[in-house]
């Protein structure tokens, strides 16, 4: 608004042409868009910019999304990073926090976005919904733009409003697990009183030859447990790697029991009793020679 003043644009133009029929509108205080129509994504991040000021960053959902992940809620609002002793406040659709430790943001399309990191964190501590938590951590982590450690830090570093979620859902993440359905199996898995294992770590026979990286292995008796999801194994190519996975693990006498993600909710008490006959299994046969790479 002060630019189009500066501009020569009269302040009653300016009142008329954002009033009631007019062709502009106030997007937020002292921000005129100049049409009346749906103000668009893009329209909406650079307001909430302007509206934060020099310095100010996208953090949370829509900063995540100009990075590129994608298994994201959808957002409430458009969440901001602005310096701690700045005085502008939540409005309309922008949700503004003041930090002390504002982040060096990168340019994604033009705009300053807050790092990964932060910006999971920002958008952890808001949601209510653990699952989405959870999958937005292991996105992040699986594609490899962070680690569990960068998350950890940002966690110690934003204190406890908000953060007893996003350390629950982080967990299983910092034990080796890379989906929802993995961190279920966790919990599943700890429950169970079997002995500790590892999450996603490759398996090799005593030649070297790869065989597979189960989603959990028990190394003290050679025991795979894989939790196939329908969609990732359902078409041709998926079926086959999953066949010719499954012939490795018999070739080297690896025990390997197979589930269905939606059992592990559906049917927990059955779903342990299948892994604790099939780890008794494994524990009652001579151990074959095969090994892990951490």
């Amino acid at each position: 608004m002060a630019e189009l003043e500066a501009a020569g644009v009269p302040a009653r133009t300016i009142t008329r042409r954002c009033g009631p029929g007019g062709s502009w509108q106030r997007l937020l205080p002292g921000i005129v868009l100049l049409h009346s129509g749906e103000p668009t994504d893009e329209q909406r991040l650079q307001g909430a910019l302007l509206h934060g000021r020099e310095g100010s960053s996208l953090t949370g959902i829509w900063a995540l999304r100009r990075h590129g992940l994608e298994r994201l809620p959808s957002p409430r609002d458009v969440h901001i990073l602005i310096p701690h002793d700045r005085r502008v406040t939540t409005t309309g659709f922008v949700h503004v926090e003041r930090t002390r430790h504002l982040p060096r943001p990168y340019l994604r399309g033009d705009l300053p976005v807050a790092p990964v990191p932060r910006a999971v964190i920002d958008a952890a501590r808001r949601l209510t919904d653990e699952d989405e938590i959870q999958a937005m951590m292991a996105e992040s982590v699986q594609r490899r733009f962070c680690t569990t450690g960068m998350l950890t830090h940002e966690l110690d570093q934003a204190g406890r409003t908000g953060t007893a979620l996003p350390r629950r859902a982080l967990a299983p993440l910092l034990a080796g697990a890379r989906s929802v359905a993995e961190a279920d199996a966790w919990r599943l898995w700890r429950r169970s009183g079997l002995p500790p294992g590892h999450w996603n770590v490759p398996i090799f026979d005593a030649d070297g030859n790869y065989i597979a990286t189960p989603d959990f292995w028990c190394d003290a008796c050679a025991f795979a447990w894989e939790i196939d999801s329908y969609r990732h194994h359902a078409d041709l190519t998926g079926h086959r790697a999953t066949v010719a996975r499954n012939a490795r693990y018999v070739a080297a006498g690896i025990v390997v029991l197979q589930t269905l993600p939606s059992r592990l909710r559906a049917e927990p008490a059955q779903v342990e009793r299948e892994l604790l006959a099939a780890f008794r299994t494994a524990q009652a046969r001579p151990r074959p020679n095969v090994k892990l790479v951490a």
